[in-house]
């Protein structure tokens, strides 16, 4: 295949499409992040980067960064969009410093607002934003990690209050980020038990340390240890022997305890409580897909700057050695990433948009369910680029100095916290799964009303007449389309969510047999399940790029999308041939398509990795710096600061 060739578009126009509806807080986030710069951390012990972490979270707190999402009657902006953004560019920085500010401010600071009420926010959300005090958002148990409804911390009303407990060692609260150091609260979730009643789980704010940081009567301690990666963050476990809290620790906007004991909630049900509660915290996993791919764009700007300066082996016609950026073998690791991040960039983009317009009474399921599809393409994308981009550096990704073996560790554990990535796709397959039991009702079980269902799910989630036109306008037979036809790619990534979905609803509907085990029908369709949650998010993915694109019409954007698409096809063709979607020779074809992509990106690798604007001060990997390679520090490169200076902020 032969691509035209694309006209060069210069970094800083590309910036100003990706940077988008919140450019002003990207550009202030630059701003600051690149006169501070990272701290040189590589010399210092843990303890000794903890409180470097911590001095950094005092320096974001100084200069108004966590006042952006919060109500502007306590101090804040009241844009809870331009916090999710904020957030996302704190990625490439010292990821410690990201996941700590997470957890003080979006964790921990979220949870009260969310969760609690007037006399909740005016006690808390101020001393929290100036860091005066620091929580902890206490969820996960060591017995029960994923499985939240289940969490058997209890909190028992005994007339004047709430006695927290931990009923044995697998209830411990397990990872909770500031426990091990700072914090000095924590917002805990438990079983609330009134009388002999449960009424599920909620959340308390109960006081773990003392002023001089030693640990209340009655709650328990524990360093989580070294960790492979982000070690800046005190994650620790937390015990609660009996621990009384008044009243109003109750965060009580779904569940509130009379003195008399009396059970108040404005929704009926447990069940429905529960996921109403979950629902309002949805910020944290569009926050670490942000940030994730944050690190993504950071490792690629390392290793595609590398790759375009780095040479090995003569031409055999000039003998001049050849860039190692102009293989096709380094193209295809690279450049098909690169792609892809910039998909989920336009993908996360709308999610805040959607996010930060939706009303507070909203129905948010759908938002949480891509959400929570997102999150995991997102983080698994990272961690895959991350690994690619080291490879691709060969020795010189090894090195520490070079920053990508701290991506590789301080990213690892995103595909695991703010939810597991596998049972994060579950849920959005259940969601659509459940969505599709009640549009059926009783029509029946046809082919024809999986298409509409599906058809409906997608006009919710696109509602872009774009979208209908280009798909409209593709020829019947797919082997006569041009493989860069873009109504082709949503033609083919809708047919294969239909036809996932519709036969896995065929599979899943045996549990339903007088026989069955709806338990091991629902097991043996895990793989399949799995499947159409990941499509599903492919296409919603693949429609926030057009959109994009149809805002902002750019020739080297559109080619970017085509090989995010076609790179996404080769990568599933087992599928498509194994269902009779593709010839062989069309499969062969995806494959060609994607090498001369891939060409006719090459000139423009850099330019695309130079638009995330990523402030020199935050790039310290030597290799990244073309003719400055030879420096052996990161440090004295780019203006970081250097291990004295961290350790006069420890001393401080």
């Amino acid at each position: 295949m032969d691509i035209p060739d694309t006209p060069a578009i210069p970094a800083e126009a590309l910036t100003g499409l990706l940077d988008g509806r919140w450019a002003h807080v990207r550009a202030e986030a630059r701003a600051r992040m690149a006169e501070r710069g990272l701290p040189d951390t590589a010399d210092l012990t843990t303890e000794d980067y903890r409180a470097v972490v911590l001095t950094e979270l005092r320096e974001l707190a100084h200069s108004g960064y966590p006042r952006i999402g919060f109500p502007p009657e306590h101090g804040g902006g009241g844009d809870p969009g331009g916090a999710l953004t904020a957030f996302e560019m704190l990625g490439f920085g010292d990821l410690s410093v990201m996941v700590k500010a997470g957890v003080q401010w979006g964790l921990f600071g979220g949870a009260i607002e969310a969760l609690g009420t007037q006399r909740h926010h005016d006690r808390y959300l101020r001393p929290l934003m100036d860091l005066e005090v620091a929580g902890c958002f206490a969820m996960t148990e060591t017995g029960h990690g994923s499985d939240v409804q289940s969490l058997r911390t209890t909190a028992t009303f005994d007339g004047d209050g709430f006695v927290v407990r931990t009923p044995d060692d697998s209830a411990r609260k397990d990872y909770i980020g500031n426990a091990a150091r700072d914090g000095r609260l924590a917002v805990v979730f438990a079983q609330l038990v009134v009388g002999d009643v449960s009424h599920g789980v909620h959340a308390l704010v109960v006081p773990i340390r003392d002023e001089d940081g030693n640990p209340m009567p009655g709650v328990r301690i524990e360093d989580c240890g070294p960790k492979a990666g982000l070690n800046g963050v005190d994650n620790g476990r937390i015990w609660f022997d009996d621990v009384r809290v008044p009243r109003d620790a109750l965060l009580d906007r779904y569940g509130r305890v009379d003195a008399d004991g009396t059970y108040h909630s404005p929704i009926e049900g447990d069940g429905k409580r529960f996921f109403t509660m979950l629902g309002t915290l949805i910020r944290g996993r569009i926050s670490v897909a942000g940030a994730a791919g944050s690190a993504a764009k950071k490792a690629l700007a390392i290793a595609v700057r590398y790759g375009d300066t780095r040479r090995q082996f003569p031409h055999p016609d000039s003998g001049d050695e050849v860039v190692v950026l102009d293989y096709l073998a380094q193209q295809r690791k690279l450049l098909p990433a690169l792609a892809t991040t910039y998909a989920l960039h336009f993908a996360q983009e709308e999610l805040v948009s959607t996010l930060h317009d939706l009303p507070e009474d909203a129905d948010r399921r759908e938002l949480e369910s891509r959400a929570a599809g997102l999150k995991a393409i997102g983080t698994w994308h990272t961690t895959r680029t991350v690994q690619v981009c080291r490879e691709a550096c060969g020795g010189a990704g090894y090195l520490m100095e070079n920053q990508l073996p701290r991506l590789k560790a301080d990213t690892d554990v995103f595909t695991t916290f703010e939810g597991d990535n596998t049972v994060l796709l579950q849920l959005v397959a259940k969601g659509l799964l459940t969505g599709y039991r009640q549009y059926i009702g009783e029509r029946g079980m046809g082919r024809v009303i999986a298409d509409q269902f599906v058809a409906t799910v997608i006009e919710r989630t696109a509602a872009r007449s774009v979208i209908e036109r280009l798909v409209n306008a593709v020829t019947p037979r797919d082997e006569e389309t041009d493989l860069l036809d873009r109504g082709w790619h949503l033609k083919v990534f809708e047919d294969r969510e239909k036809h996932v979905l519709d036969t896995l609803a065929r599979r899943l509907r045996r549990a339903a047999d007088p026989d069955a085990d709806a338990f091991e029908v629902f097991n043996s369709a895990q793989d399949h399940v799995l499947r159409a949650a990941r499509v599903h998010v492919d296409r919603i993915v693949l429609e926030a790029f057009v959109a994009a694109l149809d805002r902002n019409p750019s020739p080297l954007l559109n080619r970017v999308c085509d090989l995010y698409v076609l790179a996404n096809l080769e990568a599933d063709l087992d599928w498509f041939l194994g269902h009779g979607r593709f010839t062989t020779a069309r499969a062969k074809a995806v494959t060609g398509a994607v090498n001369a992509l891939c060409r006719a990106l090459r000139p423009h690798a850099r330019t695309l990795v130079d638009a995330f604007a990523i402030p020199d001060a935050l790039i310290t990997a030597p290799i990244a710096h073309g003719d400055r390679q030879g420096t052996q520090s990161g440090a004295t490169m780019t203006g970081s600061r250097s291990g004295e200076e961290s350790r006069k902020a420890v001393a401080r």
